[in-house]
């Protein structure tokens, strides 16, 4: 379940507020402020796995990717938190010491992934990850833990489901074979 703020405030506004990065984070989207939903074990499992995989492979190529888990991305008026954002670590915002800084990025991430949580609707996560891909981003996934599928974003294609021993798409210049079903093995113990 989302909670939203029902005053309209503008961007400038919302960053400024204190309490947007709390847990669940908060969003501005087309001028309301909305928490986003709370995501469980295997949401958490994905994101976790995910990251770790995608950094792993980076670092492993000495390719210039990180993936970051809840990173605020403000392009062009929205601000969403993506459940992982992959960004070009020279893009990546620094301060006078060399150190990341800021609250997130100012601009849509390279590779936006959602896991579709309990409750979530999936038109509003549906409509950030296109909102990225209008605004930047490459590549767009979808992970729906229920129906076992990765809706699939790509800039002026139509999306793509995809399901069992598919193999998933990489942002280009990352090399990482995953197909569906590995994906998803990650939901069991043992």
């Amino acid at each position: 379940m989302t909670v939203a703020i029902s005053k309209s405030i503008t961007l400038t506004e919302f960053l400024q507020l204190d309490f947007i990065n709390e847990s669940p984070a908060w969003e501005y989207i087309d001028g309301e402020v909305i928490q986003k939903s709370m995501g469980g074990v295997k949401h958490s499992t994905l994101q976790k796995r995910l990251v770790s995989v995608i950094d792993g492979a980076a670092t492993q190529q000495n390719v210039d990717y990180e993936a970051f888990p809840e990173l605020r991305c403000t392009p062009n008026g929205r601000s969403v938190v993506p459940d992982i954002s992959v960004v070009q670590a020279a893009a990546l915002p620094l301060d006078d010491t060399g150190e990341m800084s800021g609250q997130g990025i100012e601009f849509a991430p390279e590779w936006v992934i959602e896991v579709l949580s309990p409750g979530q609707s999936q038109t509003k996560v549906t409509d950030n990850i296109l909102y990225c891909i209008r605004h930047g981003s490459r590549l767009g996934w979808l992970i729906d833990p229920v129906a076992r599928a990765v809706l699939v974003f790509l800039p002026e294609q139509l999306p793509e489901v995809l399901g069992g021993e598919a193999m998933l798409p990489i942002v280009e210049g990352l090399q990482l074979e995953l197909s569906v079903a590995q994906l998803f093995s990650w939901l069991k113990r043992g």
